[in-house]
């Protein structure tokens, strides 16, 4: 039977132990719509409620809360098991700490999401070497996520997805993850590759169609971002400051974030440039309509956003995309050229060998 998540916004006055009666009351008759309730999660400080349950569609859910209680979720999606627990930690009630009817669940739903990308800057020293750095990277990356209780929720070649229930915990194993590719004594299996890592926090369920959507998207949207620090959301610097007596402005200067008008307008420039790098005619005019500025307020934003100019920024968010083709070994190189927005396939090489030191014919079935 397919599984569930719902959101319920409830009211300022809605307690722990209010939420864990209201599902008390869905138990009793989920037999009448042919679920089955869970677990829960609640988050006292946003006023937020997550059930998750077994059931034939949206609809029996809705009809289950509607004659229990009467409060209809405000959002449902349908979900993985595996997915809520890698997330989540669980996908059933934990243990009653008490023999009392109720099961008072007081656990925030709400993750710090973190994306750690790998990504190498040159091919010139061969593709082994490539593949035998990358897989002792991921496993001293693996060892201090489990250091610092982070869940993997998936872990490609070269990229990361991990959440956190502690933005603390996020943020120290960020400093560990980032301290592998620093120059130090020791850290010999960096030298091919840099990092980016980006975090970014939300509750399961926002805008987006799948869980942790929007601050999976964010996460992986600051790791363009080039500017030789981990990237946080201002977000995950508010938790983590409240988590701790020192605000982490004052911690290593390994950290850069956005004020919250540069965040939107970062958010609303990855949008346009995911939606749109495959056009090999974009414009600067085309961006600069779309995100409301002059060309030389988007020259200067583009700066201080990126590092880097717009053209310079799109070529290697292109490039990169193209690298992840690559790697799948499906498309031919003209077709990863036009997918990518290059006007040509010898232009593609041309700037595929200027960034990487490679043409890409050289690194397809590597």
């Amino acid at each position: 039977m397919p599984l569930f998540m719902d959101r319920h916004d409830v009211s300022p006055t809605v307690t722990a132990e209010n939420v864990a009666q209201l599902h008390h009351e869905d138990l009793k008759v989920q037999h009448l719509f042919n679920c089955r309730g869970l677990t829960y999660w609640f988050d006292e400080r946003r006023k937020t409620a997550f059930c998750l349950v077994e059931a034939p569609n949206a609809e029996a859910i809705r009809h289950m809360h509607a004659k229990a209680h009467g409060q209809v979720p405000n959002q449902i999606i349908e979900v993985e098991a595996a997915v809520v627990e890698s997330f989540l930690g669980r996908i059933e009630d934990p243990q009653r700490a008490s023999n009392a009817e109720l099961n008072i669940i007081n656990d925030p739903a709400f993750r710090t999401i973190m994306v750690i990308q790998l990504r190498r800057e040159s091919f010139t020293d061969g593709s082994s070497l490539d593949i035998e750095s990358s897989e002792r990277l991921s496993e001293d990356i693996t060892r201090i996520i489990k250091t610092f209780q982070g869940g993997i929720v998936k872990h490609a070649a070269h990229e990361f997805l991990i959440s956190f229930k502690s933005a603390t915990k996020a943020i120290n194993s960020a400093i560990e993850v980032y301290s592998l590719f620093r120059p130090l004594a020791g850290n010999t299996n960096n030298s091919t590759f840099s990092v980016r890592i980006g975090l970014s926090a939300s509750a399961p369920l926002t805008k987006g169609e799948s869980l942790f959507e929007d601050a999976t998207k964010l996460a992986e949207r600051l790791c363009e971002v080039e500017h030789d620090k981990i990237m946080i959301s201002q977000e995950v610097k508010e938790l983590h400051n409240s988590e701790n007596a020192i605000s982490i402005d004052r911690e290593e200067n390994i950290f850069f974030s956005f004020g919250p008008a540069d965040e939107k307008l970062f958010t609303k420039l990855m949008a346009y440039i995911e939606s749109s790098y495959s056009d090999a005619y974009l414009t600067i005019h085309d961006f600069a309509s779309s995100l409301g500025l002059s060309k030389s307020k988007l020259y200067r934003k583009m700066v201080i956003l990126t590092g880097k100019s717009l053209n310079v920024f799109l070529k290697d968010y292109r490039l990169n995309e193209a690298m992840n083709l690559l790697r799948k070994n499906l498309y031919s190189i003209s077709e990863i050229a036009y997918e990518t927005g290059f006007t040509s396939p010898s232009y593609f090489s041309k700037c595929f060998r200027k960034k990487y030191g490679e043409i890409p014919s050289a690194l397809k079935h590597a």
